[in-house]
C-alpha cells in the first residue's frame, strides 16, 4: 500500500505565520506531497485558506482537517464544499467532526450531545446536497426543512466538480469508526499509533459490513507533528511541550480527547500524569513527563533514519495518508523538514 503524504501548517498564531504559508503551500506541491490541509479550532477557520491555496496552486489536494459541525449547517458546508471544489478544479476532501463541549457550548451555543446521530444525520444532508438532489430529511437529531413553518425544501444551485467529494470523519472511538465504515469515505483519527491503524481497520469494516459496502478506496489518515535532527533527543525534547498542551491542557480534567486517545494507545498512567500536572499548574513537570515513549508513539520525532522507519511502520500498518506539521522555528528551518520529509519517502515531484 503506498502511502501518501501531506501537510498541514497548523493553527496560526501570528502575522509571520501567515506570510509564511504562501511559501509553505507551493513547497509541498513543488516537493510532491499529496495534499494540503487546514483545520481549525477557535481561531482561524479552515474554509479561508483553504480558498486561497486554491488560487496558488494546480495539483494538490485540499483538505478540511476538520471542519466543526456545531459551527455550521450542513447545508451551509455542502454550499463551501461545491464551491471549493469548482474553485479548485476537482481537488476538495471534506473532514469533519464533532469537536468538543468546550468548544461546542463555550464558543457556538451549541448542545454537545449525541455525536454518532449528529454525525449521521449531517453527513447524510451533505451527501443529499451534494448530489443536488431536494433536501429532505428527517433524522433523530437534524430535520431539514423544519416543520410548521414557511420553510421549503431546496437543492443547491451548484454541483461540485468531482462526482463524489470525499468525507472524512474524525473518528476516535470503536462506534464512531464503526460508523465511518458505513457512511464515510475515511477517517481522520487523533493520536494515532500503528497498532492503533490496525485496530481502526478492524473497526471500520465491521461498519461496513452492516451495509456490505466495499472498501477498496477508504482513507485512514493519520495527522503527526514533525521534528527531524540528527540528534534524536534535541528532536524529542523540541516535541515534548507540544504533546504537554494537547495531553494535558486541551479539554478538561473530565473530558481531553487527546487524553482519552493516549490512555487508548496503553499510555494511561503518563496521560493521568501530564494532565494533572498541567491542570496543576506545573508546565515544567507536564513537559517533562512527556516520556520517551510517548513522543516516539504520537510525534515524528528523532533522526532522519527514526522518522523514515515510523513512517514505514505506519505505511505497513495500513495507514494510507500522514499529514505532517512541522515543530521547527522559522521559514527556512520549516522547509528544510518538508524538504527531508520528500527525500526520505522518495516523493515524486512530477506525479505527487
Amino acid at each position: 500500500m503506498n502511502l501518501r503524504i501531506g501537510f498541514t501548517s497548523g493553527i496560526w498564531t501570528s502575522s509571520e505565520r501567515v506570510r509564511d504559508l504562501r511559501d509553505l503551500v507551493l513547497a509541498a506541491e513543488r516537493l510532491g506531497f499529496d495534499s494540503v490541509w487546514a483545520g481549525e479550532a477557535y481561531g482561524n477557520d479552515a474554509l479561508t485558506p483553504l480558498a486561497w491555496a486554491a488560487a496558488q496552486t494546480t495539483r494538490v489536494r485540499l483538505g478540511t482537517s476538520v471542519l466543526q459541525m456545531p459551527t455550521r449547517s450542513p447545508a451551509a458546508v455542502a454550499m463551501a464544499a461545491a464551491s471549493l471544489d469548482l474553485l479548485s478544479g476537482g481537488r476538495f476532501e471534506l473532514g469533519l467532526g464533532t469537536s468538543g463541549p468546550q468548544v461546542a457550548e463555550g464558543l457556538h451555543g451549541q448542545r454537545f450531545e449525541r455525536p454518532l446521530a449528529l454525525t449521521r444525520d449531517y453527513v447524510a444532508i451533505v451527501r443529499t446536497a451534494l448530489r443536488r438532489e431536494i433536501v429532505e430529511h428527517r433524522g433523530e437529531v437534524l430535520t431539514v426543512p423544519l416543520p410548521g413553518g414557511p420553510g421549503k425544501a431546496l437543492r443547491l444551485m451548484i454541483a461540485p466538480t468531482q462526482q463524489r467529494i470525499p468525507i472524512h470523519l474524525a473518528a476516535n472511538g470503536p462506534r464512531s469508526m464503526e460508523l465511518a465504515g458505513e457512511i464515510a469515505d475515511g477517517i481522520i483519527p487523533t493520536m494515532l499509533t500503528p497498532d492503533g491503524v490496525r485496530r481502526a481497520w478492524e473497526h471500520v469494516r465491521r461498519g461496513a459490513d452492516r451495509t456490505g459496502r466495499p472498501l477498496d478506496d477508504f482513507a485512514i489518515t493519520v495527522t503527526m507533528k514533525l521534528v527531524i535532527d540528527p540528534d534524536p533527543e534535541a528532536a524529542r525534547d523540541r516535541a515534548r511541550p507540544y504533546l504537554a498542551r494537547l495531553i494535558g491542557g486541551m479539554g478538561s480534567r473530565e473530558q481531553n480527547f487527546y487524553n482519552d486517545a493516549v490512555a487508548r494507545a496503553g499510555f494511561g498512567d503518563e496521560a493521568r500524569e501530564i494532565r494533572t500536572r498541567y491542570l496543576g499548574g506545573d508546565r515544567v513537570g507536564a513537559v517533562a513527563a512527556v516520556t520517551d515513549e510517548v513522543v516516539r508513539a504520537f510525534c515524528l520525532a528523532g533522526s532522519p533514519t527514526e522518522v523514515a522507519q515510523r513512517m514505514d511502520e505506519y505505511r505497513v500498518a495500513g495507514a494510507t495518508r500522514l499529514i505532517v506539521a512541522s515543530l521547527a522555528d522559522g521559514l527556512e528551518r520549516e522547509m528544510e523538514q518538508l524538504e527531508m520529509v520528500a527525500e526520505l519517502v522518495g516523493l515524486d515531484a512530477a506525479t505527487g
